[in-house]
């Protein structure tokens, strides 16, 4: 779980590029829970707050 203040202190780049593997990562664990059983069916709530959290600090940081 990723924290405000850490995703503050990354950089444009660098958060697209976090976004993009979360995603990743989101469809596997989709893929997974629909075709077995996921041990931590929290992990797909928590990967989704952290993608908002760093889509709102990239787009704060486009507009500032």
């Amino acid at each position: 779980m990723l924290k405000m203040s850490e995703v503050n202190k990354l950089e444009k780049d660098a958060i697209e590029l976090r976004v993009s593997e979360l995603r990743k990562e989101l469809f596997n664990l989709r893929l997974q829970k629909n075709t077995t059983n996921v041990e931590k069916s929290h992990t797909l709530k928590v990967m989704k707050r952290d993608i908002a959290r760093l889509l709102t600090a990239k787009n704060s940081k486009v507009s500032n």
